[in-house]
């Protein structure tokens, strides 16, 4: 096998499936959520066990939830706090907090953090609540 790049490529030069993928978060577009905006990653895997997205908080995200997917927030910069089923929990850099299926939650406070969506991120399961 010789290697190209990162991917090892049989001497027949088929290219086998990757078992790693990497993503250069602050590289990807981004896009508009609830939250603020999120640089998404490994979305797009097929039967890829998360995802990852880097999201900057705006003031205040609004409140919403998922039916089916578990989020890991690392918060990497900036203090505030999570509203999580209207419990306020402070956070600071490398504050993690799992949030699991049905919880209402939202960021308040200039944060820039890692979401870990588990299963990756649908844009089906993502529930904003008004006001």
């Amino acid at each position: 096998m010789a290697v190209v790049g990162r991917v090892a490529v049989a001497e027949d030069g088929r290219m086998p499936t990757a078992r790693y993928h990497v993503a250069q978060l602050n590289e990807l577009p981004g896009v508009p959520c609830p939250c603020g905006t999120a640089r998404r990653a490994f979305g797009q895997i097929q039967n890829g066990p998360a995802s990852v997205h880097l999201v900057e908080i705006k003031a205040e995200a609004e409140r919403h939830y998922h039916q089916r997917t578990t989020e890991i927030y690392v918060i990497l910069e900036g203090e505030g706090f999570l509203e999580l089923d209207g419990d306020r929990v402070a956070v600071r850099p490398l504050t993690a907090v799992m949030i699991l299926p049905g919880c209402r939650h939202r960021a308040v406070g200039p944060l820039l953090l890692l979401n870990i969506p588990v299963p990756p991120f649908d844009a089906h399961d993502e529930f904003v609540e008004p006001g």
